[in-house]
């Protein structure tokens, strides 16, 4: 849980002093307000844990955090905290391991400042962060030998080594526990700094016969809740003889080094010695490992006990170094003194800038004074050599001032120009006061906008495109172009398909266009017998504010496709009957037979249509007009020449490729109806039985069963029918046929087909009595057959004669 620290031991004159020190920054700067505030919390909290709340601690509200774009500033790498500016408190950001930031330092803690804008704002925050024990004490090695001669007398001390514990405070190492044992008691010290070592000390003398080694345990308990521990084992072998341990002529030894020295640069000695005699006097240096990674930056001397530089010394992490160095002679016994060596700044760091906010485009129509970035610079060395100073180099609209501690502004100069001045680089210097000077450039690229003054232009006044009917939908019929010479967004064109409508339907229905390409597509298939032109309205616009447009008017025709074969329009095919047309014996080479109507809803040369006979009964003696279908004879016609006459004709459009349609002709030679009658019911019978082959073979199938008592039924009624019509031809010998045949124009010009008989058979039921007239015409004959018609056909050879005789109306009483 965090919580606000508040000095209220200073009482009314830290107020006043306060008040004072804030009289004189306003005076200094008056459109700048800094405060400060101070947190304490404990490390390792979680990410997002409540740290404070700024808007109620710093007087502010939130209106001004979210204008004034409140962030925090630190110039380093990690950010431990996180403002939200939407509420006004300050949460954690990062994991803070005290250890880590502060080492043995105490109180930890670390500063930043909350910047606000417009008008500019610093607040200087200071974080404590309280330790917790989450770090046990422990030891550099696991294991410690000592060898201890059975001579040594009573109270001589064995230094241990120290435990190391990170945390501090109540946290820190505490006590050391020995394994109880007759021979040692634990003697526990306090050093300068607060550091706590351990000794034993000799308080039963040892027999090395009754027991030659020993083996106890160095517990080290912290003041934390709960307690944490270490251990480190102890391996005492009893030597004999040597009965008096190294002693050092000071406890302190303290020398000063310059950072960065040489590697093998002296710094200091130290001294012990030993009233033993001989090998028993021989002294041997080291270092203690009571600071694990702080002795390694120095190499001692073990015989001398001078002291070297063994790696890069640096003033910013260590200012102050303090190790303890261990004398120890041939049997085994030791003593230690304590070195302090204070470390001296020189000039190694370069002054470091930190970008807080920097601004590009910028608008060329920004005024003067306007800030385009904000920087924090800092140095890490100390006093002048930490002192910086910042300019701005060249000829540019630009300039730089102070604004608060470390924070300068870099803002314009004079007014800007866009066709001038497109974009240039600020070139940021920034040196420190130490000797010799060090410095940094830092260059921001700076580009000026432009201001949306320009509307897209396409690059046609129209166009134009073509595309096939029967297309694929989402194929792409043509694109259009419009370029804008503003800049970014400013020159972004959009498409857009202008609303309108074709034949009632909206433009949308048929075609679509990518926005960002002006590539237009077919939403659905085309069909030019529907449809054959589009003609619509294209916006580009930017995307300026406001933005601007202009229009482009676009034509799409549609080019027709072969999709559509031919259709007969005449002779008509029918199902149930057959349409014979009659060409008289008498007829001279080239007489119109008939004439193939056929049409094709295809445009151009997609609809030339072509006439062709197929096949024919004999192709000697008819012909087929390629352009306008007609059938005419080619050579005289003869007697021998059959009277059914089967004609195919193709009729073809010139489409690529081509399509078609047959049609059947049915052509009659003869002179008279009577004459055709018996050879054209064959032939319609025919056609019935090949067009229903199928269908009687299925239809026999299923009704086998019922075969005898349907030949039964058709036997008894053909007797019955046979009676009955001659009954009927008893009472009267002329049946009535009337037949009204079409009549034809020739579309050449040519005349009429020549040849039309007409037939009117009056009879009546009660007189007997009928009158046949006969009358000749000059248009030819077309005769219509009905299945199922033999019984007529039979009835008209009969009257053949009759009609026959000329000049004589028929009379029957």
């Amino acid at each position: 849980m965090a919580f606000k620290e508040q000095d209220r031991d200073r009482g009314v004159k830290w107020r006043l002093r306060r008040a004072a020190y804030l009289f004189i920054f306003l005076c200094f700067f008056p459109k700048q307000t800094e405060a400060q505030i101070r947190y304490s919390i404990p490390e390792e909290m979680k990410k997002g844990s409540l740290v404070g709340n700024i808007v109620q601690d710093l007087g502010l509200d939130l209106k001004r955090l979210r204008s004034g774009r409140a962030r925090i500033v630190t110039g380093e790498n990690v950010q431990y905290t996180e403002l939200k500016a939407d509420k006004g408190i300050l949460v954690v950001n990062e994991r803070i391991d005290r250890e880590q930031l502060c080492g043995d330092t105490t109180p930890c803690s670390f500063t930043f400042e909350i910047l606000l804008e417009n008008p500019m704002e610093l607040h200087s925050v200071t974080i404590e962060v309280l330790d917790i024990n989450d770090n046990a004490p422990s030891f550099q090695n696991n294991h410690i030998e000592f060898e201890i001669s059975e001579s040594a007398a009573l109270g001589s001390r064995f230094v241990l080594e120290s435990a190391d514990d990170a945390d501090v405070g109540e946290n820190t190492l505490q006590n050391y526990i020995l394994t109880p044992n007759d021979n040692f008691v634990l003697k526990q010290h306090v050093n300068p700094d607060g550091s706590k070592y351990a000794e034993m000390m000799l308080q039963k003398a040892l027999d090395r016969e009754e027991q030659p080694r020993m083996s106890l345990k160095l517990l080290a308990v912290d003041g934390g809740n709960p307690q944490r521990s270490g251990t480190v084992n102890i391996g005492i072998s009893v030597l004999d003889s040597n009965d008096n341990a190294p002693v050092f002529n000071q406890s302190v030894y303290k020398a000063v080094v310059t950072e960065n020295a040489a590697k093998g640069t002296y710094i200091a000695s130290v001294n012990a010695s030993d009233r033993d005699s001989d090998l028993n006097s021989v002294i041997t240096y080291s270092f203690s490992k009571s600071k694990a990674g702080l002795a390694d930056l120095f190499q001692i001397d073990e015989a001398t006990g001078k002291i070297y530089v063994a790696k890069d010394i640096d003033f910013e992490r260590d200012r102050k170094i303090e190790f303890r160095v261990e004398a120890k002679d041939e049997g085994g016994l030791t003593d230690s003194c304590k070195v302090e060596i204070e470390v001296i700044d020189v000039n190694d760091n370069a002054p470091v800038i930190n970008v807080m906010s920097f601004t590009s485009p910028v608008s060329e129509d920004s005024p003067v004074g306007t800030t385009i970035g904000i920087i924090n610079v800092k140095d890490l060395d100390s006093g002048k050599n930490g002192q910086v100073q910042c300019s701005i180099e060249g000829n540019v609209p630009f300039k730089i001032k102070s604004t608060v501690r470390n924070y300068y502004a870099v803002v314009t100069d004079a007014l800007l120009d866009r066709e001038i001045l497109p974009e240039c680089n600020i070139t940021v210097n920034v040196s420190d006061a130490g000797s010799p000077s060090l410095s940094t450039k830092r260059i921001f690229y700076l580009k000026i906008s432009d201001v949306n003054d320009n509307g897209p232009l396409f690059s046609q006044v129209t166009y134009s495109a073509l595309m096939a009917e029967n297309n694929s939908p989402g194929v792409s019929v043509l694109s259009v172009d419009a370029k804008d010479p503003d800049e970014n967004h400013n020159a972004r064109v959009s498409y857009i398909l202008e609303n309108c409508e074709i034949g009632g339907t909206p433009i949308s229905d048929y075609l679509s266009i990518d926005s960002e390409n002006g590539v237009i597509r077919a939403v659905r298939s085309f069909d030019y017998e529907q449809i054959k032109q589009l003609e619509f309205t294209i916006k580009a616009q930017d995307g300026g504010s406001p933005p601007l447009s202009s229009n482009v008017t676009v034509k799409i025709l549609i080019q027709d496709q072969n999709d559509n074969p031919p259709q007969v329009l005449y002779p008509v095919q029918t199902g149930g009957s057959m349409v014979a047309e009659m060409v008289p014996r008498s007829a001279d080479v080239g007489y119109l037979v008939t004439k193939v109507v056929a049409v094709d809803v295809d445009s151009g040369q997609n609809a030339w249509l072509s006439y062709k006979l197929q096949k024919a009964t004999d192709r000697a003696l008819f012909e087929v007009g390629l352009q306008n279908g007609e059938i005419r004879t080619i050579r005289q016609v003869t007697d021998k020449d059959a009277v059914k006459q089967r004609l195919s004709v193709i009729v073809e459009d010139n489409g690529q490729p081509s399509r078609s349609a047959t049609v059947i002709v049915n052509v009659a030679v003869a002179d008279s109806f009577p004459e055709v009658l018996s050879e054209f019911t064959d032939f319609t019978h025919d056609k019935e039985y090949n067009d229903n082959l199928t269908f009687y073979l299925v239809l026999a199938l299923a009704v086998v069963s019922f075969l005898f008592i349907t030949c039964l039924v058709v036997i008894i009624s053909v007797k019955v029918y046979r009676w009955r019509q001659s009954r009927i031809l008893y009472h009267s010998n002329l049946p009535v046929i009337p037949y009204y045949p079409p009549r034809y124009s020739d579309t050449l010009g040519t005349g009429t087909l020549q040849h039309v008989y007409n037939y009117e058979v009056c009879r009546t039921t009660d007189s007997r009595k009928s009158d046949c007239k006969f009358g000749r015409a000059g248009s030819q004959n077309v005769l219509i057959m009905e299945p199922g018609s033999t019984g007529t056909m039979q009835r008209m050879q009969s009257e053949k004669s009759i009609l026959d005789e000329p000049d004589s109306p028929l009379e029957v009483s």
